[in-house]
């Protein structure tokens, strides 16, 4: 293994090729930076990006560098949101368990990766196993692979693994991973976990997503038992569980007696926990989030937030309106996963409004709204007043359920609204 300048590194691109920058809490800055310091010689470099924490925006997303980058997300990340949606690059939108086959099939050439590794383990093997996700694929196709080197990148084992024979170069850095603080669930939030964490049974296989709502559920999983987790995203806010033994994995089926994600998004206890933990596997997107590999634990329990839903059922979770915030992550995956395990349930959780005090409940969704999971879908919705379960109900019970987990102050306005589009079907409910 060659170890270079982060400059020489980055020579390696050549204007027309097409580059995968690794994600989650390791996007490799180092090389992002060096690249963008050729952004005045390089021409039509199309940059996928996906799922990821950033210290701040993607330095080659500058108006001055935007014959030489094209910006591709399949996950608008904080890096380039602004980027895209002023309209200088754009996002693929795919299921995040399906993205992979983008590289395998040849639909996305993919000529380089740019990794963030751990150190060598004695047979010469490195991880980048925060990032498993998408990088697996990419690191399959590619044709060469650039590679910072660094001590703070955990070794996991599992799918992110690579020889350090197949790196063309490598930069030595010492460069901290990005941090994701565990947000202290408020009071609404609090009240949402715990509506949730009522209906998870003993035995359960949870899938739990990123923030304050998540954390609250774990925190009122404390009297469970033998519970698993097999999820995209592994988060600071498991690491009781494990540590209490409360999440034994006893119970699954797909990997018994070990914890399974694709990323990690967490702080420097989480990257220290999983350094060398053979408790943990981390695999390819495709794997994880694989609805008939999900489906085959039992009870799984998959828990996700969403941006608004409308009184049919449908759920946006990547989009204010027109704008794309986010990407669809693995909602849809887990959602219909759980749909398929015995005994297993989907959540999907919001406060009922937003922090500006705007109804998240809406009789349509804004103009211009993706519609995640359909309301084919759909079943608990839970907010701060209380979850209620869409599975078999006709579009005027719908309605009705949802408006009585609505904020007051909006429910005669849906009342009304239900009324006009459901006529006689919902009046007779009430």
């Amino acid at each position: 293994m060659k170890y270079v300048s982060a400059d020489e590194a980055v020579s390696l691109i050549k204007s027309g090729d097409y580059v995968y920058l690794q994600g989650s809490t390791s996007t490799p800055e180092v090389l992002a930076e060096a690249l963008a310091r050729r952004g005045h010689e390089l021409r039509d470099v199309t940059i996928y990006t996906g799922f990821g924490v950033t210290k701040g925006e993607a330095p080659f997303c500058r108006p001055e560098y935007k014959e030489a980058f094209n910006v591709d997300s399949f996950f608008v990340n904080n890096s380039v949101r602004r980027w895209i949606n002023e309209g200088y690059g754009s996002t693929t939108p795919r299921f995040l368990s399906d993205v992979p086959e983008l590289f395998r099939k040849g639909i996305w050439p993919i000529d380089v990766v740019l990794l963030n590794c751990s150190l060598p383990n004695e047979e010469g093997y490195m991880s980048f196993g925060v990032s498993g996700d998408v990088a697996c694929s990419a690191v399959e196709c590619a044709k060469i692979l650039i590679a910072q080197v660094n001590p703070n990148m955990p070794f996991s084992y599992g799918d992110p693994v690579v020889h350090m024979s197949r790196i063309n170069a490598a930069v030595e850095v010492d460069e901290p991973l990005v941090e994701v603080p565990t947000p202290a669930p408020n009071e609404k939030e609090i009240k949402i976990g715990g509506y949730i964490a009522e209906l998870i049974p003993d035995g359960a296989t949870l899938q739990i997503g990123v923030g304050g709502i998540p954390n609250a559920v774990i925190a009122a999983l404390s009297n469970h038992k033998h519970l698993g987790l097999h999820t995209e995203a592994m988060t600071d806010g498991v690491l009781p569980l494990l540590e209490k033994g409360i999440i034994d994995n006893s119970q699954k089926v797909i990997e018994p007696g070990k914890s399974v994600a694709s990323l990690a998004l967490g702080s420097r206890r989480l990257y220290d926990y999983m350094n060398y933990n053979k408790d943990i596997i981390f695999r390819d997107v495709a794997w994880t989030n694989d609805p008939f590999i999900i489906g085959q634990n039992p009870k799984v329990m998959s828990i996700n937030s969403c941006l608004e839903i409308d009184l049919t059922g449908q759920i946006c979770a990547d989009s204010i309106g027109t704008r794309i915030f986010s990407g669809v992550g693995g909602q849809h995956d887990f959602v219909y996963g759980s749909s398929r395990s015995q005994g297993g349930i989907s959540f999907l959780a919001m406060t009922a409004t937003s922090n500006k005090g705007h109804n998240k409940i809406k009789p349509v969704l804004t103009e211009g709204a993706g519609v995640v999971t359909t309301r084919f879908q759909t079943n608990y919705i839970v907010t701060e007043y209380g979850a209620v379960n869409l599975l078999g109900k006709n579009l005027a019970e719908r309605a009705k359920l949802l408006i009585s987990v609505a904020a007051p102050e909006f429910r005669e306005e849906l009342d009304r609204a239900a009324a006009e589009r459901f006529g006689y079907s919902y009046l007779r409910l009430k």
